[in-house]
């Protein structure tokens, strides 16, 4: 009996080692010369790559898409506008009962070089039935754009002025547009946050407010990575595209949000995001998703008692 208990907990031992090989990221110690922080080459370029830290990465981007298919089959297919000249410049809009409905515009990630704004739409219940229109707008990705970012931000901003602009046809409001966003969209979310959009002839307070969940705020470090690969890198659009060095131009409250098993650098571009809100005096809030790898975390928007749910409709004022 002994021997068969110890042959047990053997296995058992064994099992637990092998599972949490699998579910923890790798500790490595720098290894060759110090590129950013502590880290050498490759530790940075596993700091920007999601599938080191994240190993279930397909298995929730296919439940975001098949949840959203879900989600239409009880909201109704969206309605489809075009915000600009081109045909991946339009919106996938969720429209609301309410006259005069508040509106949140949701911007994708995919390491700007993937997503698409169907498979976004699982977030869409938790607004519509608050009482929101919930829109999410397609855009170009790097690799169409080859390796420009700076029409992916141009497109994003476009696509919030047309939302303001349009509101009234939608039955919106155009004085309550909020907007959300995850991983690369949430730093082109934080570049449109931190715009100077009076230079488009729109309010400066045109978004007045913002979630960014698991995004890059300091394009230095990501310019190093390996992410150069595919991006064009220059110091201007490291600059401009820098929200952390703009933060004269915010002028709304945001939450910064994050999971406590993402990779080190989204977790330190975060926290050092809303270090420099507060030093600047700008209202922030700071949620930890605690058991939450990067692609998990923004599941929580689909839900009104989820942790980015329910801080959003909050934010709202429709919680």
């Amino acid at each position: 009996m002994n021997q068969r208990r110890n042959i047990l907990m053997a296995l058992g031992a064994s099992f637990a080692s092998n599972a949490l090989a699998q579910t923890t990221p790798p500790n490595q110690l720098p290894k060759g010369p110090i590129v950013w922080g502590d880290m050498d080459q490759a530790t940075l370029d596993n700091s920007y790559d999601q599938s080191v830290y994240a190993p279930n990465i397909r298995q929730v981007q296919n439940r975001y898409a098949f949840n959203s298919e879900i989600t239409r089959s009880r909201l109704g297919n969206p309605t489809r506008l075009a915000y600009g000249p081109t045909s991946i410049e339009a919106l996938d809009v969720y429209l609301c009962k309410q006259p005069k409905a508040p509106i949140q515009i949701f911007i994708h990630g995919g390491a700007w070089r993937a997503g698409l704004a169907k498979n976004f739409g699982f977030k869409a219940e938790t607004f519509v039935n608050a009482g929101a229109h919930f829109v999410v707008p397609d855009f170009i990705n790097v690799i169409e754009s080859n390796g420009d970012l700076m029409p992916m931000i141009d497109q994003v901003r476009r696509s919030i002025a047309w939302v303001y602009q349009n509101a009234h046809t939608l039955n919106g409001d155009p004085n309550r547009i909020y907007i959300s966003s995850h991983s690369s969209g949430a730093h082109l979310a934080g570049v449109a946050l931190t715009t100077d959009w009076a230079k488009m002839s729109l309010p400066k307070n045109i978004i007045k407010g913002g979630v960014l969940c698991s995004g890059m705020y300091d394009l230095k470090p990501v310019r190093l990575s390996a992410r150069s690969n595919y991006v064009k890198f220059t110091d201007e659009v490291e600059d401009a595209l820098s929200s952390q060095r703009h933060l004269e131009f915010l002028n709304t409250p945001i939450i910064v949000a994050h999971g406590d098993m993402e990779t080190p650098e989204f977790q330190r571009q975060s926290k050092d995001f809303v270090k420099a809100v507060k030093e600047k005096g700008k209202p922030v809030d700071y949620i930890l998703g605690k058991a939450y790898n990067h692609f998990e975390l923004p599941e929580t928007f689909a839900n009104p008692f989820g942790i980015l749910g329910k801080a959003t409709l909050e934010q709202m004022k429709l919680a």
